[in-house]
């Protein structure tokens, strides 16, 4: 067997088969490249979903990681750290909100906005106990715990779990009309993605989202924006609810917040709403520990200069004009996205997402499909335009057969 094959068994032999992973075993990685362990360099075109925007290995974030092991890496919230204070003021800061929960995972931030939602339901709008709706989208994907699968509509990610958790009305993605109908008295949030990722980088429909922010305000309904992977930098602004001007009630956030260094996710919005929390109604030992602070800081310092934000307009502009071309030409159906995102639609003669996700591996280039027919495109922020061209290239060769 080789290297790779052994790992591989080992790992078919030993974990739960949860995954169905490419044939690839990385060993380093470097900005936009990993290599494997046979030595073979890929470019990676899927950044961890969107975990990475920053790149492998980046040099700030892993020297922020080092400074902090040498010093504390935990103390659980029993005890205050000299790193929390300041990365709950600089992240509230960036969103434009005022307090901060932070979690590890982007599911435990989804779980965190949904009972904040409902206790502020209760506590506030004074919705009858036991009682409060959350409004969401079909095709959605906020994670995979047995309340978040309760509310997905994708039979790989629900079916075999229930009973499920009730509480939630789902209406089609991007229908106004269906949302506003589905508001009522008992309603406490509408939860979103901006751009739906796991469903194939679903662009809602222009003034969308500036839509649901008007009719949750005029309802007093709390707009809670799923900015786990549209989030800090992706889409070119550093959330996607800016392209409609759009600023929710709460952000969800995670992925990139730490910098594919460590898991940091956190849930964002003013004092009235996470302020319906009091000690002991909601925790997590590794939320918000002194080495997740330090990575996130980091994060927070780099984007704020505006620099990756402009390199997601700059690249993002040039990888659609290039997918757009393909096109119409018999290979792909559609392309979706903004920024250095998107989800091409494979037409069945090519293959499906599988088979072109292999042969892009066959030459070098990672992506990953979704729903049968959909590849999805998520380099690194830090690629180069020669590394998009050639990835590209790769795809162009890959379609023509």
């Amino acid at each position: 067997m080789t290297s790779t094959e052994r790992s591989i068994a080992a790992a078919e032999a030993h974990s739960a088969h949860n995954y169905h992973p490419l044939p690839v075993v990385v060993a380093t990685a470097q900005g936009a490249w990993v290599t494997d362990v046979t030595g073979r360099r890929y470019l990676d075109m899927l950044a961890g979903y969107s975990a990475l925007n920053f790149g492998h290995g980046n040099r700030r974030l892993l020297d922020a990681a080092k400074a902090q092991l040498e010093r504390v890496t935990l103390t659980s919230r029993a005890f205050h750290h000299d790193r929390f204070g300041d990365f709950c003021t600089q992240l509230a800061a960036l969103c434009g909100m005022e307090l901060v929960l932070p979690m590890n995972t982007g599911a435990e931030a989804v779980e965190t906005a949904v009972k904040t939602a409902r206790k502020w339901g209760y506590q506030v709008k004074g919705v009858p106990d036991g009682q409060a709706k959350i409004i969401v989208a079909d095709h959605n994907f906020h994670g995979r715990t047995t309340t978040i699968v309760s509310f997905s509509t994708d039979p790989e990610a629900r079916a075999g779990f229930g009973p499920y958790t009730p509480g939630f009305e789902i209406v089609p993605y991007g229908d106004l009309t269906a949302m506003e109908a589905a508001l009522d008295d008992h309603t406490v949030a509408v939860l979103l993605e901006p751009i739906q990722g796991e469903a194939g980088v679903l662009v809602p429909p222009p003034g969308y989202l500036a839509g649901v922010r008007e009719l949750t305000r005029s309802r007093n309904v709390l707009f809670i924006a799923d900015e786990i992977q549209s989030g800090l930098g992706r889409t070119g602004r550093t959330f996607a609810c800016e392209h409609e001007g759009v600023v929710p009630d709460m952000y969800v956030l995670g992925k990139a917040l730490g910098g594919g260094v460590v898991p940091v996710s956190a849930v964002v919005s003013s004092r009235e709403v996470l302020g319906v929390f009091a000690p002991g109604e909601h925790g997590s030992t590794f939320g918000g520990n002194p080495l997740a602070c330090a990575v996130a800081l980091e994060v927070l310092a780099m984007l704020r200069t505006g620099e990756f934000q402009q390199q997601a307009v700059e690249l993002g502009e040039h990888l659609h004009s290039e997918l757009g071309l393909l096109v119409g030409g018999g290979a792909v159906d559609a392309v979706r996205g903004r920024g250095l995102w998107a989800g091409v639609d494979i037409n069945p003669s090519r293959g499906t997402g599988r088979e072109i996700s292999e042969r892009l591996l066959a030459r070098g280039v990672l992506v990953k499909d979704t729903h049968g027919a959909t590849i999805r495109l998520a380099p690194p922020l830090v690629i180069s335009k020669e590394d998009l061209d050639w990835g590209l290239e790769q795809l162009r060769g890959v379609l023509a057969g």
